[in-house]
Parts: C-alpha cells; sequence; structure tokens
C-alpha cells in the first residue's frame, strides 16, 4: 500500500498559499509499477474531443493536443466576426473546429450535429469550459465518456455562478471539480478536486487568476492522464451539503441589508465580477438613485471623518471619505469600498462621490499621439476588430478579466513601460477614457486621491507661506470634531496670524486610535527597522528644503529672532532627526549568561521593543525643535506618536506634519493634536491606550500629568520641567569670555530658554565691575522686530507670559532686589520686554528660588574663596536642570561640577547642547533624558527571554 502526497506553495500578492495533493492508497503490483516506468513512451495516445470555450479551454486544449490526438474542438460561433480563442488556437494547428450556435432544438438533439460529431471518433470528451447545453447522445458517445471542469468543491456550488456563490457564502475554501457528466446538474461522480484557502481580501478575479485558472489547465490535462491509464476515479457525490445556487445577474444583485453583518455585505460585493454587480440606492442631491458597488474590503481601521451619505435599507449612514465609500453592517463593523459606478456606467473613485470632476482636456505631445496609435492596436489585437472608436466600450466588445491583464501588460511593454493597475481599466472602460488615463500616468499625474489641504496663504519675510491650521491626523488634515478655533497671535504685531482647530477629546480619541492601528496592524509596526531610518532622513532632508519656511513660521509664531530660529530652532530640529535616523537600525539586546538547568543548557537573551502610541506634549519656547527632541527618539525606537504643541505656538508643527505625509510615513504614525492642555493634553495623559507620555513644561502641569499619568495606565512618563540653573563665575575666570557667555545663559531666545542661568553667583572681588560690564552690553542689544537680521532681541512668547515676567520684576523690587537695568515693557507694538537686570538677590527671595523664563538677569554677590558656600546656595532650590561655572582652575572645576545638583553642568561655556549629548534634569526638574542614546531608553522596553535546550 502506498499514499502519495504532493505539496505545493506559491505567493499570492504577499500571502502564501499550500496545495496539497492526494492520491489514494491503491495496491501496485509488480507489473504495475514496471507499467509506471514504461508509461510515458508506451501508452496510447486517446483521440479526444474538446468541447467548451474561452482561454481555459484554448490552454486545456494546447497541452492535451501535445499528448493525445484532438480530433475536433467544439466551440461557441464567433462573435462580432472574433473566434473565441479556443477556435483560434485548434484552428492554428490545423485541427477541425465547429462552430456549433446550438446541439439542441425543442430538447432533442440535432441529427445532423449528431452525426458530424460521431464521425470523429472521440474517445473522450473534455469539457473544460462550456456555456451550451450538450446532449446526452454526444456526452455518453466516446468510450470513455465526458469529464466535465466545474469551478467550486462540489457538491456545493452547483450551478453557473459557482465562484460567485464561493464568495458570497462566505466559504473558507475555495477550489475545483473535474467530474463525470450525466444528465443532472453538475452531479456527475468526482474525479479530481483541488482547493485553496480563501484570502480575506480575494475576488472572483483573483481567485480564478492565481488558482482556479493556471491550477484547473494543469488538473485538465492530469484528469485525461488518468484515463488514459485506466486509474481515474468514479466517486459517486453525496447529498449531504449540496447547493444549487442560482446564476447571479444584475437584476438580482441588490443588497439586502436586514441583518446583514461587515462580512456579510463583504462577501456579496466581492462575489459578484465587474459587470453582475452588487447595487445600493444613496441619497445624493436629496434623491435617491442606483449605485454599483466596487472594490470591497473589510474596514479594519478606526472610522475616519467624512461625508454622510444616506443608503436605502441600512441603518447608520455610510461615509464617504479620503480612503473611499464605508458601509455599516448590523454588527457595527465597515467595509469600504473603492469604487462606484451610476445607471448610467459611468465609474468614479468612491472618494469623489458627491464631487463635481473637472475636465482636464489633453494637449497631446507627438509622443503620446504615437501612443494613442499603440494602444489603438492592442485593442485591436485583444477584441478581433479594427473598428475601435473613442466610444468603444472594452467589456461590452467582449473583453474578459482575463483580458484585462493582458492589456495591461502590452501596454506596459509598447507604451514606455507605463504601469498600469487592473483598477485603472475597470475605471475606464472606453478608448477615450482610457486613453487619457494612460497619458495621465505616464505625465506622473496620480488617478488615486493626492494629499491636498486648504492652506493658510500669506506673505512674510518676503515669501509666500502656505500651512496647514487644521488638525493632523492620519496622514490627513481635518477640522475638530466640534468645528472648534482659535486665534494664533504673532508676538511682534499682536496681530491674529490665522485660526487653528482646537481639538477636543474626541479628536484625541481618534488621533490615538490610528496611532495605535498603525503600530499594532500598520506597516510601520512591520517595517525594517532601516527602513524606518531611510524614512527619518527624508523627513530631515525636507525640514532641510524647507527651512526658511519654517523659521519664518517660528518667527512669526513664537516671536524667535529669525537668524536664531534659522540655526538653532530648525537647524537643530534637522540634525535631532537625522542623529536618531542613525539609531534605528543599531537598537539592540543582549545575551545573559545564567545558570543552567543541569543536565540542560540556557540561553537568555534580551529584546529592546517599542512602547507603543506614545503622547508628545511640547512647549512653546522651542516649538519645533521640543518636537524634535522627543519625537525623534520616540520614532527610531519604532512607537507611534500623538503629538499636541503649545496652544501659542501650534504652525510650525503643523507644517511637519505636511511633510510627514511627503516624506512617505504610513498613515497613523504621526499625529498633532492642537488645542488647549487642559482638554487635549489631559485627553492624552488620561488615554488608556497611551503606553508612554513625554512632557517639557512647568513643574506645577508636571505633577498633574504624573498622577493622570498614574491614575490612566500606570503609564511610563519623561519630564522636562522647570528650572532655577546657577551660573557660577569666580575671579579667576576669562574675564571676557564671562561675560559673553553670561549673557548668552539669561538673554538667549529672549530669555525663554529651558536651562537659562536663573541665577549668577559671582565671586566678590569682580562681582562690581561684571555687573558694571553686562549693563553695557544689554544696553547695546538691538530690541525689535525679529525678521530684521540685526535684531538681537525680539517679543516674549505672548501676552500671559509678558504679563508673568512683569509681576516677577514688580516682586523681585517689592523684596528688596536691586533693579539696576530695564524692568519694563518696551515703547512700541507687541510684546516687548527690556533685558533687565537685579543684583543684591538674597537666597530666601522668591528671585534667588524661582525662574523667571524670560530675559531678566538675577546676580548674586558671594565670598572669596567660599566653594562650598556658593554650592550651598546654588544648591538651595527645588530645580536641577542646568548649572555652569566659570573658572581656570581645573581643580575647582571639577570640584564644582561634582558638586552641582543638575542633569547638565557647563564648564567655561553654557548652552552648549548636542544632539549626542543626554539633556535632563534632577529633583523637581524632572526626569528622563532627551537626546543621547539614553532618550532611547525612554520609548524602549526590555524584554528577557530564557530558553532551554
Amino acid at each position: 500500500m502506498c499514499e502519495l502526497v504532493v505539496v505545493q506553495m506559491f505567493c499570492v500578492k504577499g500571502s502564501f498559499r499550500l496545495l496539497i495533493y492526494y492520491h489514494k492508497p491503491c495496491c501496485i503490483t509488480d507489473d504495475r509499477a514496471a507499467l509506471f516506468s514504461t508509461r510515458q513512451a508506451s501508452l496510447d495516445k486517446l483521440k479526444i474531443a474538446v468541447i467548451g470555450q474561452s482561454q481555459f479551454g484554448a490552454e486545456v486544449y494546447k497541452l492535451l493536443n501535445k499528448q493525445h490526438q484532438v480530433v475536433g474542438v467544439f466551440t461557441i460561433p464567433d462573435a462580432q466576426g472574433r473566434p473565441d480563442p479556443l477556435a483560434q488556437a485548434a484552428e492554428a494547428d490545423g485541427v477541425r473546429v465547429f462552430k456549433y450556435p446550438r446541439w439542441r432544438l425543442k430538447g432533442k438533439a440535432i441529427p445532423e450535429v449528431l452525426e458530424e460529431y460521431k464521425s470523429l471518433g472521440a474517445d473522450l470528451n473534455v469539457l473544460p469550459f462550456c456555456s451550451q447545453f450538450i446532449p446526452m447522445e454526444v456526452i455518453q458517445h466516446p468510450t470513455h465518456e465526458s469529464i466535465i471542469y466545474h469551478p467550486s468543491i462540489l457538491p456545493r456550488h452547483r450551478g453557473a455562478s459557482a465562484i460567485n456563490w464561493t464568495l458570497m457564502q462566505g466559504d473558507s475554501k475555495a477550489g475545483f471539480s473535474i467530474f463525470w457528466a450525466d444528465d443532472g446538474l453538475d452531479t456527475g461522480p468526482l474525479l479530481l478536486q483541488r482547493s485553496c484557502p480563501v484570502l480575506p481580501n480575494d475576488t472572483v478575479d483573483s481567485i480564478y487568476n492565481n488558482f482556479l485558472y493556471p491550477e484547473g489547465i494543469k488538473a485538465m490535462v492530469e484528469a485525461v492522464q488518468l484515463v488514459a491509464e485506466g486509474t481515474a476515479p468514479k466517486v459517486t457525490q453525496t447529498e449531504v451539503g449540496a447547493t444549487y445556487d442560482p446564476m447571479v445577474k444584475k437584476a438580482t444583485a441588490k443588497i439586502n441589508w436586514e441583518g446583514a453583518t461587515a462580512w456579510d455585505v463583504h462577501n456579496w460585493i466581492r462575489g459578484h465580477d465587474k459587470r453582475s454587480v452588487n447595487r445600493i440606492r444613496v441619497l445624493f442631491f436629496f434623491l435617491f438613485q442606483d449605485v454599483s458597488l466596487y472594490g470591497s474590503t473589510m474596514w479594519r481601521h478606526p472610522i475616519p471623518r467624512g461625508t454622510e451619505v444616506k443608503v436605502a435599507g441600512m441603518s447608520r449612514s455610510g461615509l464617504v471619505h479620503r480612503d473611499g465609500f464605508l458601509l455599516f453592517g448590523c454588527d457595527g463593523k465597515a467595509v469600504n469600498v473603492s469604487q462606484l459606478q451610476f445607471a448610467d456606467g459611468k465609474m468614479i473613485q468612491a472618494f469623489k462621490y458627491g464631487q463635481e470632476e473637472e475636465e482636464v482636456a489633453l494637449e497631446l505631445t507627438a509622443e503620446e499621439t504615437a501612443m494613442e496609435e499603440n494602444i489603438k492596436a492592442v485593442w485591436a489585437a485583444i477584441l478581433g476588430t479594427d473598428a475601435i472608436t473613442a466610444d468603444s466600450d472594452f467589456f461590452k466588445m467582449g473583453a474578459s478579466s482575463m483580458q484585462v491583464t493582458r492589456l495591461v501588460e502590452e501596454v506596459r511593454q509598447k507604451c514606455g513601460g507605463v504601469q498600469l493597475e487592473s483598477d485603472d481599466v475597470y475605471m475606464a472602460t472606453t478608448f477615450a477614457e482610457f486613453f487619457k488615463r494612460v497619458v495621465l500616468i505616464s505625465r506622473g499625474v496620480s488617478t488615486s486621491k493626492p494629499f491636498e489641504y486648504t492652506p493658510v496663504e500669506m506673505v512674510a519675510n518676503e515669501m509666500n507661506l502656505k500651512f496647514p491650521n487644521q488638525l493632523f491626523i492620519n496622514n490627513e488634515f481635518v477640522d475638530a470634531s466640534n468645528n472648534a478655533t482659535f486665534d494664533t497671535i504673532n508676538p511682534s504685531n499682536e496681530e491674529v496670524i490665522c485660526k487653528v482647530a482646537k481639538g477636543t477629546k474626541d479628536d484625541v480619541d481618534y488621533a490615538v486610535q490610528c496611532a495605535k492601528y498603525a503600530f499594532e496592524q500598520g506597516e510601520w509596526g512591520r517595517m525594517n527597522a532601516r527602513d524606518r531610518g531611510n524614512l527619518m532622513y527624508k523627513l530631515a532632508d525636507l525640514m532641510e528644503e524647507h527651512k526658511e519656511e519654517l523659521a519664518t513660521l517660528e518667527t512669526i509664531d513664537s516671536g524667535a529672532v529669525y537668524t536664531l530660529a534659522l540655526k538653532t530652532h530648525i537647524g537643530m530640529s534637522i540634525d535631532t532627526f537625522r542623529y536618531f535616523a542613525g539609531w534605528c537600525d543599531k537598537v539592540q539586546g543582549k545575551t545573559i549568561p545564567i545558570n543552567h538547568a543541569r543536565p540542560n543548557k540556557n540561553l537568555t537573551y534580551t529584546k529592546r521593543e517599542p512602547i507603543g502610541v506614545c503622547g508628545i506634549i511640547t512647549p512653546w519656547n522651542y516649538p519645533l525643535m521640543m518636537l524634535a527632541w522627543k519625537m525623534s527618539a520616540c520614532l527610531a525606537a519604532g512607537n507611534t506618536v500623538v503629538l499636541k504643541p503649545a496652544m501659542v505656538t501650534p504652525l510650525t508643527s503643523l507644517k511637519f506634519g505636511e511633510l510627514v505625509v511627503k516624506a512617505g510615513f504610513p498613515e497613523g504614525v504621526i499625529n498633532i493634536v492642537t488645542g488647549s492642555g487642559s482638554v487635549v493634553g489631559q485627553a492624552i495623559a488620561d488615554h488608556p491606550d497611551v503606553k508612554k507620555l513625554g512632557f517639557t513644561g512647568s513643574t506645577a502641569v508636571g505633577k498633574t500629568i504624573m498622577e493622570s499619568c498614574a491614575m490612566s495606565n500606570l503609564k511610563k512618563v519623561s519630564l522636562e520641567l522647570g528650572g532655577k540653573s546657577p551660573l557660577i563665575i569666580f575671579s579667576d575666570c576669562d574675564f571676557d569670555r564671562a561675560i559673553k557667555y553670561g549673557l548668552n545663559s539669561v538673554f538667549f531666545n529672549k530669555g525663554e530658554n529651558c536651562i537659562a542661568a536663573g541665577r549668577l553667583f559671582v565671586e566678590e572681588s569682580i562681582h562690581d565691575k561684571f555687573v558694571a560690564r553686562v549693563i553695557e552690553e544689554v544696553q547695546k542689544m538691538k530690541i525689535g522686530d525679529p525678521m530684521d537680521r540685526s535684531t538681537d532681541h525680539g517679543p516674549q512668547n505672548h501676552k500671559a507670559h509678558l504679563d508673568s515676567l512683569l509681576d516677577y520684576i514688580k516682586t523681585g523690587v517689592n523684596e528688596g532686589a536691586k533693579l539696576v537695568c530695564g524692568g519694563k515693557r518696551a515703547d512700541m507694538p507687541g510684546y516687548f520686554l527690556e533685558p533687565t537686570i537685579f543684583t543684591d538677590v538674597e537666597d530666601e527671595m522668591f528671585l534667588g528660588q524661582e525662574e523667571s523664563f524670560g530675559p531678566i538677569m538675577v546676580i548674586s554677590k558671594f565670598k572669596e574663596n567660599d566653594v562650598e558656600g556658593v554650592l550651598y546656595s546654588a544648591n538651595n532650590v527645588k530645580y536641577g536642570l542646568a548649572s555652569g561655572v566659570f573658572t581656570q582652575d581645573i581643580n575647582k572645576a571639577l570640584r564644582v561640577a561634582d558638586g552641582l545638583d543638575a542633569g547638565t553642568c557647563f564648564v567655561n561655556t553654557y548652552n552648549k547642547t548636542d544632539v549626542a549629548s543626554s539633556f535632563g534634569g534632577f529633583k523637581q526638574s524632572g526626569f528622563g533624558k532627551d537626546l543621547g542614546e539614553e532618550a532611547l531608553n525612554e520609548y524602549l522596553k526590555t524584554k528577557a527571554v530564557t530558553v532551554e535546550y
């Protein structure tokens, strides 16, 4: 006894299918074994009559005629002067071809047809695909009678629309049967069957083209071989589970919504081919009209924003959105349809439903005129007629789905490699429409929905600016769910720049859903780490390409001096993305030696994995740079993100969203929700699907965020909060250098700097000289228009902040600190504050404990050589973000650097940050790191795996 099992694996559109062929056990004698070894040489050829039509029939005929003798081919009459492919193939070989319009008349075989058939002396009738009724006198006449191909796993789906019903009824397997013909409807004994799994988005075309067609041709030849060998089985069909399904027709293809789940709707739509389509009635301009549906897929994404459309019979309105038309089942799940066709035959992409389509007039080049003639010749060859006009319809002239593939390939070969998809043919069925589509594609014009938004347009810095002002969710700019907006103000002139969408809790939830899908099921989660890095490099390149525009937006929105915005705000943002792009494929685990479980051995290794959806909340002082510091590490680790930029400075973040799409980031990876901290920020902190939150801002808000993160889902948190950074200047310093960096430590970015020196400690012997010199230098600073390249000092970021700085100054004066310079609002439009200097500030004063976050220098005198005393005062605050020391005594420098309780310490310099060096604070300045390798740890989790072997 033996059993032969043949396994074949092949790939269909990225999915693997496994075919298993079984040959039933049989007894093989020595003589029979000898016959197997010599069969191909000694077997007598069968005389075969092929009865059928189509390209499928032609391919079966070609293979059979090589191994046997095809004595005649019986097919349908020519259509519009064009012979069937089976007839063409046989005529080319000189085989007799008979084209009967019918075999029977009034239920009886036509005598002359029957006699002509019998005269051929066929041993076997092979019916690969036949639409005619063949009399039983013909079926039973040959010695081996007749075998038929049927595209279902019989006894299921008997009838003419078997493939359609396989999908419409949600079968998990598709397949075909080759059976012995009898006088019933697909009821004869089975000879051979093959099956394949039905994938979630399979269609009639995909199952036929990828399996039923190629495997069916081979199986028909195999079946004939079994007949010739005398080993072909005849297995009686069971009636258990048998179905007789009616022919699918357009008139009966309407969807019945009652009790239909989304899966039912999807199966119904995909179970109809490109001509026998399903229909729904939709309300269009207040009139119901029939619309046919194509290109169905199950919708696994969050429900997008779009335009609701009433669908007759469906309990919930459909939704036209940028990727198609959503239909909802009774289970609340959705099906997405990519194409629609109206009663007049016009087909459109579903996302265009309800839109007026612009006519594009084409002026053809000489090359395109020649292309038109080439395409017309391809159509003529496929359709078998030279009568190709502008109105000629590819399908109405008899083309099938197999001809679609041929058309796509021949156009590619003969028209300079133009890459078409099958849908391009279905979307443009007349010659004029098809040629126009080919021209547009050859010109690089996308036929899919373009990325577009309605930009804010303005002139600034001698350039025409165009930028978005909506929420950026799932690679699309959308309004807030309640259509609310807020004004963003130019601090230089106090004028409204534009209105910006004001996000809601619902908007945050939608953004998180999109980010979660992108991480768990989308392309981003499957992407190679190096490919992720390439996307980040491309984004950095786009940021550099648009750096002047980004710097201009940063200046008008935040008040940053343009030259500083260009170099630091934008320049360091670009550097940060490039730095972390290089880290993408270098995130590695470790192998760890552990004690073995003897006599076995153990291997333990760690994997560093992305966390998931991360929330990022950025401040207003460096809008784009703070985005880059956090988001670049987050993305390099493989996470997705929902960002809330500061409400007063949203514009560069939104422009960044535009560049994200241009760089090719998948949908949902980066989402930006503008709005208030109390609503949008709080919603991010509270959301259970956000697994990590990175925040830069005040200590008070950081405490609230930390509490929310703990109460929601104990999400991981990193906080970069307030500071009161001490800068200690010893008398043995390089004085000019100390002056330069002392000024820079306070007034850089008009004092709106996380690590600004909140208090300068100057040694007693140089104190008065130092104060006199900084006053002199401050009075030289030019205050004014931040777009002016000669401006040193721009406006404060927003009105509330300016008011808080004036209150800070007032408090300092009231406490007895000495105001020696500035201290008032500048006499000009805009939120300008004169650079201010206080001296005689004591430890217990408000100015000695709290930061101003503005252009206010706070100076305290300390006794000569009192290193321990000045360290005590410097550390006697609740913050520990940054610090600095100026001295030429290396021993003193190292002692002070060791003694300062802060996350960063500068020696003989200040504000010297770099993308490769970690940045973060101690104490109530927060925890966690931005920049450098350590920043990756904030967005990774470590898994230990132990294997025993």
